[in-house]
Protein backbone atom coordinates (compact mmCIF):
# COMPACT_ATOMS: atom_id res chain seq x y z
CA UNK A 1 0.00 0.00 0.00
CA UNK A 2 2.74 2.18 0.88
CA UNK A 3 4.77 1.48 -2.62
CA UNK A 4 1.53 2.40 -3.82
CA UNK A 5 0.87 5.98 -2.41
CA UNK A 6 4.59 6.45 -3.51
CA UNK A 7 3.57 5.54 -6.95
CA UNK A 8 0.74 7.93 -7.22
CA UNK A 9 2.24 10.70 -5.34
CA UNK A 10 5.12 10.43 -8.08
CA UNK A 11 3.18 9.84 -10.85
CA UNK A 12 1.21 13.23 -9.69
CA UNK A 13 4.74 15.16 -9.49
CA UNK A 14 5.42 14.11 -12.49
CA UNK A 15 2.33 15.34 -14.59
CA UNK A 16 2.71 18.89 -12.77
CA UNK A 17 6.14 19.14 -14.00
CA UNK A 18 5.28 18.52 -17.77
CA UNK A 19 2.52 20.64 -17.41
CA UNK A 20 4.85 23.66 -16.42
CA UNK A 21 6.99 22.78 -19.08
CA UNK A 22 4.37 22.53 -21.37
CA UNK A 23 2.41 26.15 -20.28
CA UNK A 24 -0.87 24.86 -21.19
CA UNK A 25 -4.28 26.32 -19.67
CA UNK A 26 -3.40 24.75 -16.20
CA UNK A 27 -0.12 26.33 -15.93
CA UNK A 28 -1.55 29.69 -16.74
CA UNK A 29 -4.37 29.58 -14.91
CA UNK A 30 -2.23 28.75 -11.92
CA UNK A 31 -0.43 31.93 -12.33
CA UNK A 32 -0.39 34.58 -9.49
CA UNK A 33 -0.77 38.15 -11.21
CA UNK A 34 0.54 39.58 -7.57
CA UNK A 35 3.79 37.42 -8.11
CA UNK A 36 3.78 38.47 -11.79
CA UNK A 37 3.91 42.18 -11.16
CA UNK A 38 6.48 41.57 -8.56
CA UNK A 39 8.82 40.07 -10.98
CA UNK A 40 8.29 42.55 -13.57
CA UNK A 41 9.05 45.40 -10.85
CA UNK A 42 12.48 43.75 -10.30
CA UNK A 43 13.15 43.39 -13.56
CA UNK A 44 12.48 46.79 -14.37
CA UNK A 45 14.92 47.68 -11.05
CA UNK A 46 17.76 45.23 -12.18
CA UNK A 47 17.70 46.28 -16.35
CA UNK A 48 17.96 50.27 -15.50
CA UNK A 49 20.69 49.16 -12.47
CA UNK A 50 22.47 47.15 -14.88
CA UNK A 51 21.23 47.36 -18.49
CA UNK A 52 19.39 44.32 -20.16
CA UNK A 53 23.15 42.24 -21.30
CA UNK A 54 24.57 43.05 -17.57
CA UNK A 55 21.43 41.78 -15.84
CA UNK A 56 20.97 38.71 -14.53
CA UNK A 57 18.09 36.32 -13.84
CA UNK A 58 19.69 35.28 -10.47
CA UNK A 59 19.33 39.03 -9.35
CA UNK A 60 16.32 39.27 -10.79
CA UNK A 61 15.02 36.69 -8.72
CA UNK A 62 16.62 37.75 -5.66
CA UNK A 63 15.32 40.98 -6.12
CA UNK A 64 11.42 39.80 -6.97
CA UNK A 65 11.57 37.11 -4.25
CA UNK A 66 11.35 34.74 -5.94
CA UNK A 67 13.57 31.45 -6.45
CA UNK A 68 14.93 31.41 -10.18
CA UNK A 69 12.60 28.63 -10.81
CA UNK A 70 9.76 30.87 -10.92
CA UNK A 71 10.94 33.41 -12.89
CA UNK A 72 11.46 30.85 -15.42
CA UNK A 73 7.83 29.57 -15.10
CA UNK A 74 6.51 32.59 -15.59
CA UNK A 75 8.82 33.96 -18.36
CA UNK A 76 10.91 31.42 -19.37
CA UNK A 77 14.02 32.94 -20.73
CA UNK A 78 15.47 36.33 -19.81
CA UNK A 79 15.17 37.93 -23.55
CA UNK A 80 11.15 36.85 -22.90
CA UNK A 81 11.34 38.89 -19.37
CA UNK A 82 13.12 41.92 -21.18
CA UNK A 83 10.55 41.94 -23.66
CA UNK A 84 7.51 42.20 -21.02
CA UNK A 85 9.08 44.66 -18.89
CA UNK A 86 10.12 47.13 -22.35
CA UNK A 87 6.61 46.79 -23.34
CA UNK A 88 5.37 47.45 -19.85
CA UNK A 89 7.19 50.60 -19.95
CA UNK A 90 6.63 52.18 -23.27
CA UNK A 91 2.94 51.22 -22.54
CA UNK A 92 3.51 54.25 -20.24
CA UNK A 93 4.10 56.84 -22.55
CA UNK A 94 3.49 55.49 -26.11
CA UNK A 95 -0.56 54.43 -26.71
CA UNK A 96 -2.10 57.51 -24.76
CA UNK A 97 0.23 60.14 -26.72
CA UNK A 98 -0.83 58.35 -30.32
CA UNK A 99 -4.27 58.87 -28.97
CA UNK A 100 -3.79 62.31 -28.73
CA UNK A 101 -2.26 62.62 -31.92
CA UNK A 102 -4.58 60.93 -33.96
CA UNK A 103 -7.69 62.43 -32.68
CA UNK A 104 -9.99 65.28 -34.01
CA UNK A 105 -8.96 67.53 -30.71
CA UNK A 106 -7.96 71.02 -31.44
CA UNK A 107 -4.18 71.27 -32.06
CA UNK A 108 -3.17 73.43 -29.08
CA UNK A 109 -5.45 70.95 -26.68
CA UNK A 110 -3.24 67.58 -27.79
CA UNK A 111 -0.17 69.67 -27.28
CA UNK A 112 -0.73 70.78 -23.66
CA UNK A 113 -2.58 67.13 -23.38
CA UNK A 114 0.58 65.36 -24.16
CA UNK A 115 3.09 67.61 -22.50
CA UNK A 116 1.14 67.75 -19.35
CA UNK A 117 0.41 63.82 -19.85
CA UNK A 118 4.27 62.79 -20.57
CA UNK A 119 6.15 64.76 -17.74
CA UNK A 120 2.99 64.10 -15.55
CA UNK A 121 4.20 60.25 -16.10
CA UNK A 122 7.96 60.72 -16.00
CA UNK A 123 7.66 62.52 -12.87
CA UNK A 124 6.74 59.18 -11.49
CA UNK A 125 9.10 56.87 -13.64
CA UNK A 126 11.85 59.42 -14.47
CA UNK A 127 14.37 55.92 -15.53
CA UNK A 128 11.41 55.52 -18.68
CA UNK A 129 13.32 57.76 -21.10
CA UNK A 130 16.97 56.17 -20.28
CA UNK A 131 15.67 52.57 -20.17
CA UNK A 132 13.31 52.68 -23.21
CA UNK A 133 16.61 54.47 -25.41
CA UNK A 134 19.24 52.04 -24.42
CA UNK A 135 16.69 49.07 -25.12
CA UNK A 136 15.89 50.25 -28.62
CA UNK A 137 19.43 51.45 -29.43
CA UNK A 138 20.49 47.73 -28.38
CA UNK A 139 17.73 45.98 -29.94
CA UNK A 140 16.46 48.32 -32.36
CA UNK A 141 14.01 45.22 -33.60
CA UNK A 142 12.15 46.07 -30.67
CA UNK A 143 10.67 49.08 -31.57
CA UNK A 144 8.24 47.97 -34.57
CA UNK A 145 7.63 44.72 -32.46
CA UNK A 146 6.54 47.09 -29.59
CA UNK A 147 4.28 49.28 -31.91
CA UNK A 148 2.10 46.32 -33.37
CA UNK A 149 1.73 44.69 -29.93
CA UNK A 150 0.93 48.34 -28.18
CA UNK A 151 -1.51 49.76 -31.11
CA UNK A 152 -2.05 46.78 -33.18
CA UNK A 153 -1.25 48.45 -36.02
CA UNK A 154 1.87 48.29 -37.89
CA UNK A 155 4.60 51.67 -37.87
CA UNK A 156 3.12 52.81 -40.98
CA UNK A 157 -0.25 52.62 -40.24
CA UNK A 158 0.70 54.80 -37.39
CA UNK A 159 2.71 57.36 -38.96
CA UNK A 160 -0.57 57.66 -41.35
CA UNK A 161 -2.61 58.26 -38.58
CA UNK A 162 -0.61 61.14 -36.73
CA UNK A 163 0.84 62.35 -39.30
CA UNK A 164 -1.65 62.66 -41.41
CA UNK A 165 -4.15 64.60 -38.61
CA UNK A 166 -0.62 66.85 -37.73
CA UNK A 167 -0.70 67.67 -41.25
CA UNK A 168 -4.16 68.60 -41.87
CA UNK A 169 -3.74 70.75 -39.19
CA UNK A 170 -0.69 72.21 -39.25
CA UNK A 171 -2.04 72.97 -43.36
CA UNK A 172 -4.76 74.54 -42.16
CA UNK A 173 -3.09 77.33 -39.37
CA UNK A 174 -0.43 77.50 -42.30
CA UNK A 175 -3.19 78.95 -44.75
CA UNK A 176 -4.67 81.22 -41.87
CA UNK A 177 -1.06 83.09 -41.47
CA UNK A 178 -1.61 81.64 -37.67
CA UNK A 179 1.81 79.03 -38.04
CA UNK A 180 4.76 78.76 -39.70
CA UNK A 181 5.25 75.37 -41.81
CA UNK A 182 6.80 72.65 -40.25
CA UNK A 183 6.37 69.46 -41.16
CA UNK A 184 4.77 66.94 -38.66
CA UNK A 185 7.06 65.08 -37.96
CA UNK A 186 9.74 67.50 -36.80
CA UNK A 187 6.69 68.71 -35.09
CA UNK A 188 6.28 65.79 -33.32
CA UNK A 189 10.02 65.23 -32.99
CA UNK A 190 10.58 68.79 -31.15
CA UNK A 191 7.35 68.21 -28.87
CA UNK A 192 8.24 65.25 -27.90
CA UNK A 193 12.13 66.08 -26.84
CA UNK A 194 11.03 68.59 -25.12
CA UNK A 195 9.33 67.08 -22.71
CA UNK A 196 11.80 63.56 -22.66
CA UNK A 197 15.67 65.13 -22.71
CA UNK A 198 15.10 66.61 -19.21
CA UNK A 199 14.59 63.20 -17.86
CA UNK A 200 16.96 61.24 -20.19
CA UNK A 201 19.55 64.35 -19.03
CA UNK A 202 18.56 64.24 -15.49
CA UNK A 203 21.88 63.67 -13.61
CA UNK A 204 23.73 65.58 -16.03
CA UNK A 205 21.55 68.80 -15.55
CA UNK A 206 21.38 68.75 -11.65
CA UNK A 207 24.91 68.41 -11.51
CA UNK A 208 25.25 71.50 -14.12
CA UNK A 209 22.21 73.47 -12.27
CA UNK A 210 22.88 72.43 -9.16
CA UNK A 211 19.33 71.33 -9.00
CA UNK A 212 18.68 68.58 -6.17
CA UNK A 213 15.34 65.95 -6.54
CA UNK A 214 13.29 68.40 -4.79
CA UNK A 215 14.19 71.40 -6.99
CA UNK A 216 14.28 69.09 -9.97
CA UNK A 217 10.43 68.51 -9.59
CA UNK A 218 9.60 71.72 -8.93
CA UNK A 219 11.79 73.23 -12.63
CA UNK A 220 10.18 70.23 -14.12
CA UNK A 221 6.21 71.05 -12.73
CA UNK A 222 6.97 74.68 -14.04
CA UNK A 223 7.86 73.50 -17.23
CA UNK A 224 4.89 71.15 -17.35
CA UNK A 225 2.85 74.62 -17.05
CA UNK A 226 5.39 76.57 -19.44
CA UNK A 227 6.15 74.83 -22.28
CA UNK A 228 2.44 75.12 -24.15
CA UNK A 229 2.89 78.51 -24.80
CA UNK A 230 6.64 78.37 -25.30
CA UNK A 231 6.48 75.74 -27.96
CA UNK A 232 3.28 76.85 -30.01
CA UNK A 233 4.37 80.40 -29.63
CA UNK A 234 7.64 79.42 -31.37
CA UNK A 235 5.35 78.48 -34.26
CA UNK A 236 4.04 81.95 -35.04
CA UNK A 237 4.61 83.71 -37.68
Amino acid sequence: MGQLTKGRRAGQTRRIRQGGRRGGRGARAGRDGDTEQRILDAAHAVFVRRGTAGARMQEIAAEARVNQALLHYYFRTKEHLAKAAFERAAMQLLPAVIRIMASEGELEDKVARVIDLEIEQLMRAPYLPGYIISEVTHHPERARQLIGTLSGLAPEDIRSRVFGALRAQIDARVVRGAMQPIAPQTFMVNLMSLCIFPFAAAPMLKAVTGMDDAAFAAFMDARRRELPAFFLGALRP
